[in-house]
């Protein structure tokens, strides 16, 4: 995750923004405020917004890194989910869970093909068995 592709994703919200911004500027131009108001207040508004999306940014950078360098490092990399902690935002526990039902899934799929292999070895060992006592009587 980059920082530009981020911003792009946060664009629309950045317009809606400037676009609130605007609409309170027009709404205060009848009032007898001063300069330093209507400065201000756009001013801090963007400056919070900056703040919180530099603070989402490396938040959810930190754990996407964290979450590739492990990926990376695993010899089984089906057991990803049970190794990352679960994140602080909304987004990373969608994928956790996510990635805890696909490995669970995967599991139950195996285990059809495992005990669908017992069956047929069972079915073998007892047809040989079946084959082998007339031959043997002979």
């Amino acid at each position: 995750m980059n920082f530009k592709s981020f911003i792009k994703d946060k664009i629309l919200l950045g317009f809606l923004l400037l676009f609130g911004i605007a609409t309170i500027e027009i709404f205060l131009i009848p009032y007898p405020f001063g300069n330093f108001i209507k400065i201000y207040i756009p001013v801090t508004i963007i400056f919070l917004y900056i703040i919180g999306l530099s603070i989402e940014y490396f938040i959810k950078r930190r754990f996407y890194k964290g979450l590739e360098d492990t990926l990376n490092n695993l010899e089984d990399k089906y057991l990803i989910s049970e190794i990352i902690k679960v994140p602080s935002f909304m987004e990373g526990k969608i994928l956790k869970d996510l990635l805890e039902q696909i490995n669970k899934s995967m599991v139950e799929n195996v285990n059809k093909y495992k005990y669908k292999q017992e069956d047929y070895k069972e079915y073998i060992e007892l047809w040989i068995h079946e084959v082998k006592i007339p031959i043997a009587s002979r």
